[in-house]
């Protein structure tokens, strides 16, 4: 399983909402209290160190990534029988090195102090994926495409869900230079990711696939936080991103844990 592959794309796919929704919160917002809110970013895995990002709102006219790191906290994570805490690194990021301390099935709680308030968030770590398979771990590309049978499952994804809980279902291309299917398709990263809406299939079409190559098929099973930010329409009107959700008592960003399972595909030509 790939741990910084799908992190990286995770946080490119999420951190663009944040960014937009802190922006306008420091020009837009009529809540005085709101431009003073630090964002926090984490997702916790387990079996793996623990890492959190703590940084300031960015102005409208900022081209930077983050805001400005946010130093000197003193950030504690408990996992309800054991508190510690984060080390400080650079860029405002504060991390544990223990992987062990990360597992499933336990709630954490983070907390730390910010212009004389109190700043926390938990999430709980979710199990790892049960039963994940792809139909084959080739997918032949039809050399014709025929509109009439863009609906056409050709293979499919499937998992164990019967509590319907919420998973993201990730296709990465690893190729360096992958090539294009067909141009004419509506514009689509090589890579790209699917909601899965708490079902247990995902239906690979014709359609689906937009360049060729090799793919890393992840599989996470993420919690609510995730899911209502990644929903949510952070590039809408700057009025309207305020409200974008976010788990952080008196903060803004995302707190949450999620597991994996990690799938080989190769797509190719018929």
């Amino acid at each position: 399983m790939e741990i910084k592959t799908y992190i990286r794309y995770i946080n490119f796919a999420l951190i663009a909402g944040f960014l937009i929704m802190a922006s306008a919160c420091k020009k837009n917002s009529s809540d005085v209290n709101a431009v003073n809110k630090p964002v926090v970013e984490a997702y916790l895995v387990a079996g793996q160190p623990l890492s959190l990002k703590v940084y300031q709102q960015k102005d409208l006219t900022d081209t930077a990534t983050y805001g400005s790191a946010i130093t000197g906290l003193t950030i504690n994570i408990s996992n309800g029988t054991q508190s510690v805490k984060l080390t400080e690194g650079t860029n405002g990021t504060y991390t544990y090195s223990d992987a062990a301390f990360i597992t499933a099935g336990k709630t954490y709680t983070m907390q730390f102090n910010y212009n004389n308030v109190a700043i926390s968030a938990s999430t709980v770590m979710p199990g790892k994926p049960i039963g994940f398979k792809l139909t084959d771990s080739v997918f032949h590309e039809p050399n014709t495409l025929d509109q009439a049978y863009n609906d056409k499952v050709l293979q499919t994804v499937t998992w164990t869900n019967p509590d319907s809980l919420q998973h993201i279902l990730l296709f990465k291309n690893t190729d360096s230079n992958p090539f294009e299917i067909i141009a004419v398709r509506s514009n689509r990263n090589p890579s790209f990711e699917i909601n899965t809406e708490r079902t247990s299939i995902y239906n690979i079409t014709q359609t689906t696939f937009k360049y060729y190559g090799l793919y890393k098929v992840i599989l996470l099973r993420v919690n609510d936080e995730y899911i209502n930010v990644l929903t949510t329409n952070t590039r809408g009107s700057s009025q309207n991103l305020v409200n974008t959700p976010t788990n952080v008592v008196n903060g803004l960003g995302i707190f949450t844990a999620m597991q994996a399972d990690t799938l080989n595909l190769r797509v190719t030509t018929q």
